[in-house]
């Protein structure tokens, strides 16, 4: 059964798109099945991944609204390695729609059961907001990955999204937790950074992951290509450090799987 990740942050612009893209290929290209779940209208993850979210004959849309098969809208993203569930800003009708849906919370969680089966990590690229397509998304993960970058405000974002993720445990997924904080957009000779790094460390230990994310040139220009920067330019910085991130992810399940 598939490992069921989402990447969120209440706060835009802390490099979730990037992760989850970039994730998706590190782990794929160690031979494991991914599937990248876009349920952000913005539908950058679909363009990131070479996918042209202008021209799609299904969007997850069909799948939380009309109930169509996850299969069906699912589309093999070759050039990035991965399968992709695209979005595009249609997706912003199907917050509306879920509100006359009986378990709305649950249609993400119930479109996804049908298929993960078949993969070995599905990520979920969600919104940077907590609406019903989050909670969507948080209801059908087991746990969640929190992108964010080292700066003044960024803990106090944390713990409205620490609020939210507990609340959604309590109420209506009792397996989702955190899976790891990932520090992006990373430069170790700002003070400022170093010292929300080390409150990080202080605060979550080990829930932090030791591969942070630096800010490069090549990650912010793939997605333009519809590219993961490892295939934009392998010898990267941003692609050695999520080739490690991917590393990372895969060690600490492995040892869970063994002290379990």
């Amino acid at each position: 059964m598939a490992r069921i990740i989402a990447i969120t942050n209440q706060k835009g612009g802390v490099g979730k798109t990037t992760t989850s893209i970039n994730l998706a290929a590190s782990l794929a290209a160690t031979k494991r099945n991914v599937l990248l779940v876009d349920i952000d209208p913005q539908g950058n993850a679909t363009m990131g991944s070479g996918v042209d979210k202008y021209d799609l004959d299904y969007s997850l849309f069909d799948v939380l609204v009309d109930d169509l098969a996850a299969e069906k809208a699912m589309i093999n993203a070759e050039q990035s390695g991965y399968y992709l569930l695209p979005s595009n800003i249609d997706l912003t009708a199907a917050e509306i729609h879920l509100l006359d849906k009986e378990q709305r919370e649950f249609q993400l969680k119930k479109a996804l059961s049908k298929i993960e089966h078949r993969f070995d990590y599905i990520f979920i690229d969600c919104p940077p907001s907590l609406n019903m397509l989050s909670i969507n998304a948080m209801v059908a993960a087991q746990s969640v990955i929190i992108p964010m970058q080292c700066e003044y405000y960024a803990l106090e974002g944390l713990s409205a999204l620490l609020n939210t993720i507990e609340q959604i445990s309590e109420t209506l997924n009792p397996e989702l937790h955190i899976e790891g904080l990932l520090r992006t957009m990373y430069d170790p000779r700002n003070r400022l950074s170093s010292e929300v790094s080390s409150q990080l460390h202080q605060h979550f230990g080990d829930q932090v992951y030791r591969t942070p994310i630096p800010r490069n040139i090549r990650l912010a220009e793939a997605p333009s290509y519809g590219l993961p920067v490892m295939y934009h330019d392998r010898h990267s910085r941003g692609s050695k450090a999520y080739l490690a991130l991917a590393g990372e992810i895969i060690r600490r399940q492995q040892q869970t799987e063994h002290n379990n």
